[in-house]
């Protein structure tokens, strides 16, 4: 037998370190050839490491939400023959194996980022995984802060009891609470429900999540945009009665061939009309060379809410597109950020963003620019409301656009009367395809 260290490969790009994100095994599982080991971040891109031999888990090198270099020791396995350390080398890994419970019966697996897999085959089955997991089962009692594992339905029924999980035995695989558990936990004497409704119970639970992977990206991501650009924000309301007539009756006709439309397409068209006469909103601003480089083709930033948290896929050059082109475009995108198959290439490069909430767009918002870009343009909810056309109240449907700016390139002005020629042409559509 042999030891054998795989260690974080150059996944190239000049990348020096990444963040490990996820452990797909523990100390004492057995690891398979191309099964992937564990998950690490580069910028916004999810990048599988799977394992080139197969072997036996001896200990891990880092824990969950650390930065370790291009080149550092991941995992060390013990293999069948020669590996490629000696049995005393050093350096040791940071987890051995004896410390396995102690990784395991932290917590839940980290919630899952958007993955931008390495082509690998399938992973070994997940009896490997689970059968680690089960012998550090978590205690009765368990640690404060820590999520036990149960189901929705199961959390349901012990907030209905006035049970607190973390003091329920789990039979269920890795510890899992079931139904049965609760009873069983409630006929031994357990902890008895407070007076009055459980609805109305008192609650004591704590759970400190740790802000890794993406979610960290994009903490960091926002703090440097508010910190470096000094934001303005400009809310105008828009009225888009005739722009929905036109999208329901372009729907009827050409739905089933080309693709229904969303308002998206329409506003991204709105937003290459208006950047010809600003120019110098459709920017990125190097502020520490102090350049403004502004850009003839647009670059589409399509703002997404993935599982793993808020990404920004790229439409490129979506001064070329049709309607159905865009929509297709901006679908595609947003598929690809939410499925985590965007290549890492599409995921950087706009030159101006678009953000939506949909229904939930509420009456005015003030987004954060995407740095190092100059401007995002936000859609709120669309309303009926009444309004006074030549003299008699109509039902009309209006819709506020919430846009900020960069203030040290972008004036007041300027950003208003962009503002002003995207009402322009969304109130009488007919603009949108005249050139």
């Amino acid at each position: 037998m042999g030891i054998y260290a795989i260690r974080v490969p150059d996944i190239g790009e000049g990348i020096a370190e990444v963040e490990l994100v996820t452990w797909h095994v523990q100390p004492g599982d057995m690891v398979a050839e191309d099964q992937s080991i564990a998950d690490v971040m580069t910028d916004k891109a999810t990048v599988e490491i799977p394992s080139p031999v197969s072997g036996k888990v001896l200990a891990l090198g880092s824990a969950v939400g650390d930065t370790i270099a291009v080149g550092s020791e991941l995992v060390r396995l013990e293999v069948e023959g020669a590996g490629n350390l000696k049995e005393n080398s050093a350096p040791a890994p940071v987890h051995q194996a004896q410390s396995a419970p102690v990784l395991v019966a932290k917590s839940e697996p980290p919630a899952p980022a958007p993955a931008q897999p390495v082509a690998r085959a399938e992973a070994a089955p997940a009896p490997l995984r689970s059968g680690a997991v089960q012998r550090s089962a978590p205690a009765v009692v368990r640690a404060a802060g820590e999520r036990p594992l149960a189901s929705p339905a199961v959390r349901q029924r012990a907030l209905d009891m006035g049970l607190e999980l973390r003091y329920v035995h789990g039979s269920g695989p890795a510890g899992r609470i079931l139904q049965g558990d609760l009873e069983a936990h409630a006929a031994i004497g357990g902890q008895a429900p407070t007076q009055g409704p459980a609805g109305y119970a008192e609650r004591h639970g704590e759970e400190a999540i740790p802000v890794i992977g993406l979610r960290r990206k994009i903490a960091q991501k926002m703090q440097e945009s508010k910190r470096r650009i000094p934001h303005f924000s400009y809310v105008e309301e828009i009225d888009v009665t005739e722009l929905e007539a036109l999208r329901a009756k372009l729907n009827s006709l050409y739905g089933t061939t080309r693709g229904k439309l969303t308002v998206l397409p329409f506003l991204a068209r709105a937003m290459v009309l208006a950047l010809r006469e600003f120019p110098q909103i459709n920017a990125r601003y190097d502020d520490e060379a102090g350049v403004v480089t502004r850009y003839a083709g647009v670059h589409l930033g399509v703002a997404t809410q993935t599982e793993g948290g808020l990404m920004v896929p790229v439409l490129r050059h979506a001064e070329s597109l049709d309607l159905w082109a865009c929509a297709a475009g901006i679908a595609g995108v947003a598929e690809g950020a939410r499925s985590g198959k965007a290549a890492r290439d599409a995921l950087s490069g706009s030159t101006i963003t678009l953000t939506s909430l949909g229904a939930l767009g509420g009456i005015a918002s003030t987004p954060v620019i995407n740095h190092p870009e100059v401007a995002i343009v936000g859609v709120n909810r669309m309303v009926e409301r009444p309004m006074l056309r030549g003299g008699q109240v109509v039902g009309r449907l209006l819709m506020n656009l919430s846009s900020s700016f960069d203030h040290r390139v972008v004036d007041g002005m300027h950003a208003a009367q962009f503002i002003q020629a995207m009402r322009a042409l969304l109130e009488t559509p007919a603009l949108l395809f005249v050139e």
